[in-house]
């Protein structure tokens, strides 16, 4: 390996020496012992075999390649003997019974950013807990115990929160454990870094629009800064560059079909992300309403999202308020 004049050995504690092995915290930690499989075979890309190969379709109809599904079962043997009761998952269209007396509930999105197999990019998993309850996982965010994601990328980053604050922990492979990195991540409030894509603005509604257009026009326009944009195509790999860097987020529903009532998925997309935000001192919304409030009207339901520094997610909130 290549090392660079001020590397020094690894620092930073064990991931299990900060996690329980009961309850919550023992879920975290199962879900973290299963992520080097992975990132290992994200790593081999094409060399053994088509990670993005197309073997069927989602509940919504997306398509759903072999890693998708291959990580959803791997992500359920994980979670096999820690106290889980039901399990639901963007790749299986009924809701996964693991023990009928565990304690609590899963819901995962086992690969995030799945249009992006296969060619290198960030991708990630997201995952919130609940106590358990009757399997329709039709229950607002403010329920859950705990949340977190990881991202796939040149290290394997894993963040999560038990409802102390956000943490992150890098893969160390040396040491075959995860070491914390960074603990009581906090939000600035402010920001000038956008991730948004921009390309569906005229599809948006007025107030999107409005903001869109004072974003661009910098602190010449009605904002009064200089704004830079970022879109990763991976809601969990802009959370995280958010996490550490700060910024906000924008996939607001549009008009076109199918995106009605936004294109992310509010059980085990948005809701685990706005855990983590809020945990953070952020913002997450969907426009108008707290992300955490609503209710799933199916387990698979989209939801609209922004998330991200406090200020300018209300900021956002105002010209949707104004505007429409």
């Amino acid at each position: 390996m290549l090392t660079l004049p001020n590397d020094h050995p690894a620092r930073g504690a064990a991931l299990h020496a900060q996690l329980p092995d009961s309850g919550p915290g023992r879920i975290v930690r199962h879900i973290a012992e299963a992520l080097p499989a992975i990132a290992d075979r994200l790593a081999e890309g094409l060399l053994t075999g088509d990670p993005a190969e197309i073997v069927g379709d989602n509940e919504s109809g997306d398509a759903q390649k072999a890693l998708d599904v291959g990580a959803h079962h791997h992500m359920l043997k994980a979670l096999a003997g820690c106290g889980v009761r039901h399990v639901l998952s963007e790749e299986a269209e009924e809701v996964v019974t693991l023990d009928p007396e565990g304690a609590f509930d899963v819901a995962m999105d086992p690969i995030d950013g799945s249009g992006s197999i296969g060619i290198c990019a960030l991708l990630g998993m997201l995952f919130v807990i609940y106590p358990a309850g009757d399997g329709r996982f039709l229950r607002p965010g403010t329920e859950a115990v705990g949340a977190g994601y990881a991202c796939f990328g040149h290290s394997v980053d894993f963040a999560w929160s038990l409802g102390d604050g956000v943490h992150i922990a890098t893969l160390d492979r040396r040491a075959g454990d995860f070491r914390v990195t960074a603990e009581h991540i906090r939000l600035k409030p402010t920001t000038s870094m956008i991730a948004v894509n921009a390309s569906n603005e005229r599809h948006w509604a007025p107030g999107l629009k409005t903001y869109a257009s004072d974003m661009r026009a910098g602190k010449d326009g009605p904002l009064g800064k200089n704004y830079n944009m970022r879109w990763l195509a991976a809601a969990v790999g802009d959370l995280h560059r958010i996490m550490l860097k700060g910024g906000a987020f924008l996939y607001p529903q549009d008009g076109r079909k199918g995106y009605e009532q936004g294109r992310l998925r509010l059980a085990y997309e948005a809701i685990p992300i706005a855990y983590m935000v809020e945990q953070a001192g952020g913002r997450a919304t969907d426009g108008r309403r707290r992300i955490l409030e609503l209710v799933p009207d199916t387990p698979h339901g989209f939801c609209p999202l922004i998330f991200g520094s406090t200020e300018e997610v209300e900021t956002i909130e105002s010209y949707v308020a104004e505007h429409g």
